[in-house]
């Protein structure tokens, strides 16, 4: 990623974690770049999880009326 897409924010962390990673050498900007990245992929993931459920919940309904669709070609 370029120097041009990156952006510098003011962050409040506690101050014992932030004294033990920088001991460690820890790149404490890389980090919170990749836990706020993980944190965006699991709410993207939630919130398509719930705008979807009532399909999920639709096509598992008919699943448990009507069976698997071409269950008879199943060969396992």
């Amino acid at each position: 990623m370029s120097n041009a897409s990156r952006k510098a924010v003011n962050l409040s962390m506690d101050r014992v974690l932030l004294e033990e990673a920088k001991a460690l050498e820890v790149n404490v900007s890389r980090a919170a770049e990749l836990g706020l990245k993980a944190a965006v992929k699991k709410a993207k993931e939630d919130q398509w999880l719930a705008e979807n459920m009532a399909a999920l919940d639709g096509y598992n309904q008919y699943i448990e009326e009507n069976g698997l669709p071409l269950e008879k070609y199943r060969q396992f």
